[in-house]
């Protein structure tokens, strides 16, 4: 029985430690769709994005550019949540 309790918790350790990487690459996915979708003219008053439980960060450092991202907000999540394939973004926070 000891040898299966053992099987058991590697089995469940090597899915918690895939589970981890697949959200590391889903944070730095993110990163880089920023740039992809967006182009390098936003990116460059982009000063950080990222992504924790759902929220989409974003720093800007051009309040007009800000503004205007905020007006479309719906549409630039549809379209991150597209690329990446699944419903992840849920909200997106401009700073």
């Amino acid at each position: 029985m000891n040898k299966d309790a053992d099987h058991i918790k590697i089995i469940i350790e090597a899915i918690r430690k895939e589970n981890r990487l697949k959200k590391g690459l889903q944070k730095a996915q993110i990163k880089k769709l920023w740039v992809e979708l967006w182009g390098e003219h936003i990116a460059q008053y982009t000063e950080k994005v990222f992504f924790e439980n759902g929220i989409l960060n974003v720093y800007l450092n051009s309040s007009a550019l800000r503004e205007e991202m905020n007006r479309s907000k719906t549409k630039i999540i549809d379209k991150m949540n597209e690329a990446i394939g699944e419903k992840r973004i849920k909200k997106m926070i401009l700073k």
